[in-house]
């Protein structure tokens, strides 16, 4: 592959600006010299990539909630088609964001570039025909979780288990004497993680019910409880102190953080998404919460479009309910307080847990970024191998 090569790279949310970031570093590493170009985050723009827009653009959640946004999706996805097109991009990859991101690879792969999608949709849970139009919008999908794979077996698209890339970074040994020492909290006090989400959605729906919770919890406790929650923008850590002024609940807010927040803490209240894998890999016991928009829980749930029997990540992992979960009305404060006391009260079964995460967390670590990277690379030298034959 002579000269430098263009990459499109197009990141949703978040947690997939954190997944870009790390790609990007991994292929710089193999590839010197490469241009990447896309829809980026803060990490991604860090990484030396240019940003043809935010990745918060696409941080649209649901099934029907997106309907407002689509016309200013389908706008945005032509014009990043032309410029990717404009630029002549040597490879395109999607990371997360399936329903903006498939679109745009089968359009720029139907021009004769190559394209992957890093982090497989949940075809395992609902909708699995969806394999078919995967395969012909990407050459190759970018698993990062271990139970993925199975759902394109006998497809006519490869589907590789790359590991995850948190697993990766976050070390197996526990980091929580050096992360209470960044926050100044003491080796002896009792501390609860409290991640209500990364969008303004989430917050609305769960931020009541967690700051409720934590003042039900500690009231039943014997002991004084720390409250801490990182947050990932200014614009929910106000949304989420309102929330808390009329709880009347005491939670100490960060700048991001999360890593260290989950480190130091004893147990977590979170909403189910990504941030309960990096609970998991910490070590630390759960409860997870998630609300959905109405109409779109009843078409996710009780139409039976889901066919999971678990949501979170950590059961999803296990094949059981290792941590309990709670899905639109059982999201109650009393019923979440009742859990977090269990678990930071009940030492068998915090120990039981915190093993069963050991093990997830090993299971892993199979290189994610550094193993996306190498993947990436080999499809650039197939690609580039037919074309000069």
């Amino acid at each position: 592959m002579a000269g430098a090569l263009n990459i499109g790279i197009v990141a949703g949310e978040t947690s997939g600006d954190l997944l870009g970031a790390a790609l990007i570093e991994a292929l710089r590493a193999r590839l010197p010299g490469c241009h990447f170009a896309g829809l980026a985050g803060e990490r991604m723009r860090a990484a030396g990539c240019e940003a043809l827009g935010d990745a918060q653009e696409l941080a649209v959640m649901g099934l029907v909630e997106p309907l407002a946004h689509l016309p200013r999706l389908l706008r945005l996805r032509r014009r990043l088609r032309r410029e990717l097109l404009a630029r002549r991009v040597d490879l395109f990859v999607g990371v997360d964001a399936p329903a903006f991101n498939l679109g745009l690879a089968r359009a720029l792969r139907s021009s004769g570039i190559p394209a992957a999608q890093y982090v497989s949709p949940q075809v395992w849970a609902w909708r699995r025909a969806r394999v078919k139009s995967i395969a012909r919008a990407v050459d190759v999908v970018l698993c990062l979780l271990p139970f993925e794979t199975e759902a394109y077996a006998g497809q006519p698209v490869r589907a590789e288990y790359v590991g995850h890339p948190l697993a990766a970074r976050i070390p197996l040994e526990s980091q929580r004497a050096a992360a209470r020492r960044a926050l100044g909290i003491g080796g002896h006090e009792l501390v609860l993680a409290v991640l209500p989400g990364s969008r303004e959605a989430e917050v609305r729906r769960l931020g009541a019910d967690f700051a409720a919770a934590t003042v039900l919890l500690g009231k039943r406790l014997r002991r004084p409880l720390l409250c801490i929650a990182p947050m990932v923008s200014p614009a929910l850590a106000a949304r989420f102190n309102a929330q808390l002024r009329a709880a009347g609940a005491t939670i100490r807010l960060l700048e991001g953080a999360a890593d260290c927040a989950l480190a130091a803490a004893d147990a977590a209240l979170i909403a189910s998404g990504t941030a309960t894998l990096q609970a998991l890999l910490h070590g630390v016991p759960m409860t997870v919460a998630y609300r959905m928009a109405p109409l779109t829980a009843f078409i996710a749930r009780d139409l039976g479009l889901v066919k999971v029997r678990h949501f979170s990540l950590p059961n999803l992992l296990a094949g059981e309910g290792l941590v309990p979960e709670f899905f639109q009305r059982a999201v109650r404060p009393e019923t979440l307080a009742e859990s977090l006391y269990a678990a930071l009260t009940d030492q068998s079964r915090r120990a039981m847990v915190q093993a069963r995460f050991h093990d997830l967390h090993e299971r892993l670590r199979q290189g994610g970024a550094e193993c996306a990277a190498e993947r990436l690379v080999e499809l650039l030298g197939a690609r580039g191998a037919t074309a000069r034959s």
